[in-house]
């Protein structure tokens, strides 16, 4: 299904970007890791070069041979319009195109308005908003001669309530216009088979980012980021001409690919669940626990 396929992922050298890049690579898909992380970090794991490592020692799955992924790690600041253009001739010229666009990279400040310095707005903004713009325009005239072509945006439902942005409507901004590029896009890019979708998931996904920002708080209420990535490997497997314009949830995917045991994917099984920000009333409220996601325990 993504053998020979290439898919551009950005903020790809950990947590949920590199877990989706892994499952599409035992698929036989050529990846290419789009993040700023050339260096190791002083608080979070992984590069894009270790991130590259872990591709390629990845068994691709229906092939005849014992060859692993295939990965391109391209050091990219998403806001730099020179720097996605040179990602996105550096990915063409070593895999021939560009099949899949998965927007991940995204900044967070939870932060009322006058907590909230412009410095952060503005990363936000370039990061969120104006990154996923420019890495989906860079991207198009490729995702056009594409197969199967989808661009897909890791970014909430457009539920506009005054809850998801009073406590901090800067981040949701920056969050929204991630989705608002999905819901346009796919109208947009109908005509040229090119599927705009948008994932997020149910609950809190673990990862290092996560561990940083809540000093380790939430753990055991929520799930490892091979949820999302097996969420996205069914989208990215479904008709880009028929499965497009949709706010998808990781778990309602899942579901409808009969899939049942959800314990696999917690960080502590059968421990009530932290929703995630942006989530409806209603969604399977008898998994959560109260506790919010980023709130600490007093």
């Amino acid at each position: 299904m993504f053998a020979g396929r290439t898919a551009l992922i950005t903020s790809a050298s950990r947590g949920i970007g590199k877990e989706i890049g892994l499952r599409l690579a035992k698929d036989g898909a050529n990846i290419v890791i789009a993040a700023k992380t050339a260096t190791p970090h002083a608080k979070l794991p992984g590069t894009i070069y270790t991130a590259a490592e872990e591709i390629e020692k990845v068994v691709v799955h229906f092939s005849d041979t014992t060859a692993g992924g295939k990965a391109l790690p391209v050091v990219v600041d998403v806001g730099d319009e020179a720097a996605v253009q040179n990602c996105v001739d550096a990915a063409v010229k070593r895999f021939g195109g560009i099949d899949i666009l998965i927007n991940n990279a995204s900044a967070i400040s939870l932060t009322g308005t006058l907590d909230t310095d412009m410095k952060r707005y503005d990363l936000m903004h370039s990061i969120n908003t104006r990154g996923t713009f420019l890495m989906s325009k860079a991207c198009i005239p490729y995702l056009k001669e594409g197969k199967n072509p989808h661009i897909l945006n890791i970014s909430p439902p457009l539920l506009m309530e005054t809850r998801w942005f009073a406590p901090h409507v800067a981040y949701t901004m920056a969050k929204f216009g991630m989705s608002m590029c999905a819901l346009g896009m796919h109208e947009e890019l109908r005509p040229h088979g090119i599927a705009g979708n948008a994932l997020w998931p149910l609950t809190s996904i673990w990862t290092s980012a996560m561990d940083m920002l809540t000093q380790g708080e939430g753990a055991a209420g929520s799930r490892s980021p091979k949820i999302m990535a097996d969420a996205a490997y069914a989208i990215l497997r479904k008709d880009s001409t028929e499965y497009t314009g949709n706010f998808a949830i990781d778990e309602e995917v899942l579901r409808a690919e009969s899939v049942t045991d959800f314990d696999q994917y917690a960080i502590v099984p059968n421990a009530p669940l932290i929703p995630d920000f942006f989530i409806r009333d209603g969604a399977y409220n008898n998994q959560f626990s109260t506790k919010k996601k980023g709130e600490k325990t007093n």
